[in-house]
């Protein structure tokens, strides 16, 4: 060569390092958000479902139970899921989409609630990205985010009213 240079200095490799350093933290930290938003459009999805479930249930008996007759205990919050009870909560399609949503929000918490004779509920489910937001579901066809006052379970179950419908 005929200025004597074989190579990069270190200065140059130094520059291209940091340079792509910037660059792949830029893609990092957009890469988590839209993992966070993925996993509220999923929650968001997995309640869509359960109302959807939840009419074809209606349909079937007439009101929201997973017992032949329409006579669930008085109004209070239910297990959420749980297979087996008499709420509409645990008819196993509806436990598992509340499951599957449960399992994707920021703290792992849900909150049922089921009116006397099975008719109304309402589900809410702590979204991924905000610790204060939830997703809630409701026997009126409501689908809706609500503030929450607190990330814990009490609060969720305080945001749903007695005749089971999502409060804002």
């Amino acid at each position: 060569m005929p200025n004597g240079r074989q190579g990069f200095t270190l200065i140059e490799l130094l520059v291209v390092i940091a340079i792509i350093g910037m660059l792949s933290s830029v893609v990092l930290v957009s890469l988590n958000s839209a993992r966070g938003k993925g996993a509220d459009v999923a929650i968001k999805a997995n309640l869509s479902g359960v109302r959807t479930q939840a009419e074809i249930v209606y349909d079937n008996k007439g009101c929201y139970t997973n017992t032949a007759a329409c006579a669930a205990a008085a109004f209070a919050p239910a297990a959420c899921p749980n297979s087996g009870v008499a709420s509409v909560f645990g008819e196993s399609v509806i436990a598992l989409g509340i499951n599957n949503a449960k399992n994707l929000s920021a703290n792992n918490l849900a909150a049922c609630s089921s009116a006397a004779g099975g008719t109304a509920y309402a589900v809410v489910v702590q979204l991924k990205t905000n610790p204060l937001a939830a997703w809630c579901v409701d026997s009126n066809s409501a689908a809706k985010q609500v503030t929450l006052s607190s990330a814990v379970i009490n609060a969720l179950i305080a945001k749903i009213n007695a005749s089971g419908v999502c409060l804002n």
